[in-house]
């Protein structure tokens, strides 16, 4: 029996994908429409995706506007980015919501390439504990006698070719994540 790596890989793929879209969270000092995807507020009784009720865009480098479709849901929707993690004091003239990113201090820099740095070791911590499943599903498999030693030798080393294959790729982003924030 060889082991097949198409699960692991799935599961690996899913979990960098929730950390790529952890780091488009957070702001680094320019305009994206990204740190509003989890901001949510209560419309009729339901919390509500803000970007789901409202045209978003990034006018320039630092400035993003918001143009409810329901004029009604402005306050509300002034109210939930005010409580959010956004950081960003929203300016409202009555029609639009208006986002302005200030510049970085380096002080601030720092702090958002230790929050980057901590996520992307949340994201390796994640895929270590997909690979510790894999392998003991290979070793139960073992212990049930439906693979060899040679086959479960095999199944750990092509295992740990794919979690070493997607923790590159987190420390790739990492790293470039760490430049854009450096370089604005």
């Amino acid at each position: 029996m060889k082991y097949d790596t198409k699960e692991l890989e799935k599961q690996m793929t899913k979990t960098m994908e929730a950390y790529e879209s952890n780091l488009a969270t957070i702001r680094a000092g320019q305009a994206n429409a990204a740190v509003l995807s989890r901001v949510t507020f209560e419309y009729y009784g339901a919390e509500t995706p803000l970007n789901t009720m409202a045209d978003i865009r990034v006018t320039d480098a630092r400035t993003l506007v918001i143009t409810p479709y329901d004029r009604s849901t402005l306050k509300a929707m002034e109210k939930a980015i005010l409580t959010s993690d956004v950081g960003i004091t929203p300016s409202n003239d009555g029609t639009v919501i208006r986002l302005i990113f200030p510049q970085l201090t380096e002080e601030r820099r720092k702090e958002l390439t230790k929050q980057v740095a901590k996520k992307g070791e949340e994201a390796k911590i994640a895929l270590r504990n997909i690979r510790r499943t894999a392998n003991d599903a290979v070793k139960k498999a073992k212990k049930d006698s439906t693979m060899t030693e040679d086959e479960v030798s095999d199944a750990e080393k092509r295992i740990q070719e794919v979690t070493d294959k997607f923790i590159k790729m987190i420390d790739t982003i990492t790293a470039t994540k760490d430049k854009e924030i450096m370089a604005i």
